[in-house]
C-alpha cells in the first residue's frame, strides 16, 4: 500500500523506478525512494515496555515521536553492535513516521522494470509478501521491499502506541 505523497509523485513521474539501497548482513534490500523521508545517525532510543523485540523503541526527531524497528531482528538476523556506518532509514506509512536501523545504506539506485524480476515462491509456509521483487544490478540482486508490508497490522497497531502526532 503505497502512500497518497508516493502515488502523486508516481503519476508525475511514469516508469520512475528510484530504490534507496541498504544492507543488512551480508544481503542488499531496496525501498521505493518515493517513501524514504530522511536518512539519519543513530540517536538516542528509548525503549518502551511490551513491544516486539524487533521494536527498539522511540526516538525523538525535531519534536516528532518515532518508532524505531531493527531490521535485522525483524527478518531473523543476528543482532549486531552498531558501527559507524550504522543508521536509521526514516519512512513515512502514510499514517505515520517509523524508523529502520539498518547497517549500511548504498547508493540510489536507477532499475529499469526489464532489471525487476518477481519474488520466486518458496513455498506456502514462507511469507515473502513484502518482497515486491527482486532487483538486478550487475551481478548483485537486490530484494525489493513493499516497507508498509514488512510489519503486519497487528505489529503496526502496536507501534501506534508509540507515535504521537501527525505531519
Amino acid at each position: 500500500m503505497e502512500t497518497s505523497t508516493a502515488q502523486e509523485k508516481k503519476a508525475q513521474n511514469p516508469g520512475l523506478n528510484k530504490y534507496l539501497t541498504f544492507t543488512l548482513g551480508e544481503e542488499e534490500y531496496g525501498l521505493d525512494i518515493l517513501m524514504v523521508k530522511e536518512i539519519i545517525g543513530m540517536l538516542d532510543i528509548t525503549r518502551v515496555p511490551r513491544l516486539p523485540d524487533f521494536v527498539l523503541g522511540v526516538i525523538n526527531l525535531r519534536g516528532k515521536i518515532i518508532p524505531v524497528v531493527d531490521l535485522r531482528r525483524k527478518f531473523g538476523l543476528e543482532p549486531q553492535e552498531d558501527t559507524k556506518e550504522t543508521c536509521i532509514i526514516v519512512v513515512d506509512l502514510g499514517r505515520a513516521l517509523m524508523g529502520m536501523r539498518v547497517d549500511r545504506v548504498s547508493e540510489v539506485l536507477d532499475l529499469s522494470p526489464e532489471d525487476i524480476e518477481e519474488t520466486p515462491s518458496f513455498g506456502a509456509e514462507v511469507q515473502t509478501d513484502f518482497i515486491t521483487g527482486m532487483g538486478k544490478a550487475g551481478e548483485r540482486v537486490i530484494m525489493l521491499l513493499d516497507i508498509s508490508r514488512v510489519l503486519t497490522g497487528e505489529e503496526l497497531d502496536a507501534l501506534s502506541g508509540c507515535y504521537r502526532g501527525e505531519e
